[in-house]
């Protein structure tokens, strides 16, 4: 799905999750909903997405999610193990068939050298898959990171959901 248009990306995303039947749930942290925003721009989105969840803080992500505490005192939030986790919770905790899960560094401040601002980790599963995690660096300012977050996440969801 290339295009400069989110709402146009979610559209379709929506219209081909519709037509296979399929319903969403999001977790998200760095986009703070933004994701979920995009997608609930478009009219009859209620089909497809079933609930989101924005957790921002590291104790959201743990008793909403039931991401393990350990793995975020170990690894800290922005992870692969922790989108995975995020991924893997939004889906047991709703009645989908396709998670999606954004962790980041949206900037400007935050970031380390191990962990630079605009690193972004996106994880997406279906029912009875392990989720396929991708990690990001994305360049510019905060609202850089965030809109290019959201394109990167509804092309995962596209190809997790179609199995590819």
């Amino acid at each position: 799905m290339v295009s400069d248009d989110p709402v146009a990306v979610a559209r379709d995303l929506l219209n081909a999750m519709r037509a296979r039947g399929q319903r969403l749930v999001l977790a998200e942290s760095c986009t703070g909903g933004l994701l979920t925003g995009c997608l609930t721009e478009v009219a009859g989105s209620s089909a497809v997405v079933e609930r989101a969840f924005v957790t921002y803080s590291n104790r959201a992500k743990a008793e909403v999610l039931g991401v393990p505490q350990a793995l975020l005192d170990a690894h800290g939030a922005v992870c692969a193990e922790v989108a995975e986790a995020m991924a893997a919770g939004a889906l047991a905790r709703a009645d989908a068939h396709v998670s999606i899960a954004i962790t980041g560094i949206a900037g400007p401040g935050g970031g380390s050298a191990a962990k630079p601002v605009g690193l972004v980790f996106i994880a997406a599963a279906r029912t009875g898959t392990v989720p396929t995690v991708e990690r990001h660096v994305f360049p510019g300012d905060r609202t850089a990171v965030r809109g290019a977050s959201v394109a990167a996440a509804l092309d995962l969801i596209g190809r997790v959901a179609a199995g590819d």
